[in-house]
């Protein structure tokens, strides 16, 4: 199982970037897809997840900025951010979690995200 994220780096205060992660060797349709982030001295929580079915939950810190969506012919999901703020600078983890048995919950490596002020 692999999930490759990309499209970390700098941003600015009020700026937008988009954060992809490519799912292998996992039957994408049948997990939920997320991404969590960890701040500086922080521990590592969640940003926003994508059902298969397309419902969305989002953190209240990124409700209205932050879309998070999923393509499920090419196995990837995103996360649109925009009115970027200092505050979301953190390592991004694209996530994949079944909860049908058998569960399983698969990380990626993480992405830098840092928004200049």
């Amino acid at each position: 199982v692999q999930l490759q994220a990309s499209g970390g780096g700098l941003g600015q205060a009020g700026g937008s970037l988009r954060l992809s992660c490519a799912a292998s060797g996992i039957s994408y349709s049948n997990y939920i897809m997320g991404w969590y982030r960890r701040a500086p001295g922080k521990q590592r929580g969640l940003a926003a997840t994508v059902s298969s079915g397309g419902t969305t939950n989002y953190a209240d810190s990124v409700e209205g900025r932050f879309t998070i969506s999923r393509n499920n012919a090419d196995n990837t999901v995103y996360l649109q951010m925009n009115s970027l703020k200092p505050e979301d600078t953190a390592v991004y983890y694209c996530n994949a979690r079944r909860t049908v048995s058998p569960t399983f919950n698969f990380w990626g490596q993480g992405t830098l995200v840092t928004v200049s002020s």
